[in-house]
């Protein structure tokens, strides 16, 4: 088994993880807000100085579940992802997207996973797509391919595909270990992508310009006009998460503090951010602190190790194997608790301190 490679994919996973974790209690909060109700941003704040993951890393995870059983199998993976979205839903997960949610419905209703996706652009299509980036970079058909039912099960907004495939190459880029010029990936996704997506591919130039300046995240962010912080729509979300991998390709912590800071959707621009520089820095790249503090269960960072060399053994060998086992029983009672956490966090935003700032728009 190559070494190099079940480090990129432990890494990725860990990376999303954890800046999931770090982003979840920013999530929705001004820049303004946030600096006042959690002056230290390099801790945990969601409890007690430890962190939790949200549907980012969940999905994350299904997609590494489905890969594990399918081997790259298209037919396969399809069933195996709608399948474990289906019975997601089911555990009352506190954290769902409106079009993700319409389209798990239409999987129960008895759609097929090729029509279950609604016309949505947000971004939960790209929280998923990096870790196929890692497996499959190298094979650009079966990578787009992947990546297409991956997308169209619940979004089927050609700009969802166009995001989720920028994230993809960026985290297979990113583990091929070498430092990648802001140009040449622009160069790159430009000779992949169809004509169609001349918008996007304008604002991917703007990121990896911005990049070639040294301007920080937050200013792009601003000069994109997300003065509010990053929405969930996939042409704030990507690009954004674009130029922060650029400028900190092997600097885990600065890239992740810095996306958070912009605001917004933090969880989530965390998480694919932490997804692809974890490809390429692997597990010792994350600060420790960080990966000994996420209290999670039953998804502990020791089963996510675990699902990462299991992955990494079904891509190295290209032969399904069975999906690393999950106590179901555990999920519910996390989840409940969970929301119970989110509904504190909610009330706690509602109370001092404040400053005029706070209330800006």
């Amino acid at each position: 088994m190559s070494i190099s490679k079940q480090k990129s994919i432990v890494g990725c996973l860990l990376g999303t993880a954890v800046g999931d974790a770090l982003g979840l209690p920013y999530e929705g909060l001004s820049k303004y807000r946030q600096r006042r109700l959690y002056p230290k941003p390099g801790n945990y704040n969601f409890l007690f100085g430890k962190g939790m993951i949200s549907d980012d890393t969940e999905h994350t995870c299904m997609v590494a579940q489905s890969l594990i059983v399918s081997a790259g199998n298209l037919q396969i993976f399809s069933q195996q992802l709608a399948w474990r979205l289906q019975w997601w839903l089911v555990s009352l997960p506190a954290g769902i997207g409106y079009a993700t949610l319409r389209s798990i419905f239409k999987l129960w209703l008895g759609f097929s996973p090729h029509n279950s996706g609604v016309f949505s652009a947000g971004n939960g299509t790209a929280m998923r797509s990096a870790i196929i980036g890692v497996c499959y970079g190298d094979n650009l058909p079966k990578l787009r391919e992947l990546l297409q039912i991956s997308t169209r099960i619940t979004h089927t907004d050609p700009k969802s595909e166009y995001g989720a495939l920028a994230v993809a190459i960026a985290a297979y880029l990113s583990s091929q270990k070498s430092l990648i010029q802001p140009q040449d990936y622009y160069q790159n996704l430009q000779s992949i992508l169809n004509p169609e997506a001349t918008e996007f591919l304008s604002l991917i130039k703007q990121a990896c310009d911005s990049t070639d300046a040294n301007e920080s995240t937050e200013l792009f962010a601003q000069k994109l006009g997300l003065t509010k912080g990053v929405s969930g729509y996939i042409y704030h979300t990507v690009p954004v998460v674009i130029q922060a991998w650029l400028k900190h390709q092997r600097d885990y912590s600065h890239g992740i503090l810095e996306i958070i800071q912009c605001g917004g959707d933090t969880d989530t621009t965390a998480a694919i951010l932490g997804g692809i520089i974890g490809a390429g820095v692997g597990e010792n790249g994350i600060p420790q602190v960080w990966i000994h503090n996420l209290w999670e269960y039953p998804r502990s960072i020791k089963w996510i190790k675990l699902l990462g060399q299991r992955l990494a053994k079904v891509c190295e060998q290209d032969i399904p194997q069975t999906p690393l086992s999950l106590p179901i029983y555990a999920v519910f009672p996390r989840n409940l608790f969970f929301l119970l956490v989110v509904i504190l966090h909610g009330l706690r935003r509602l109370l001092p301190p404040y400053t005029i700032l706070d209330f800006r728009f």
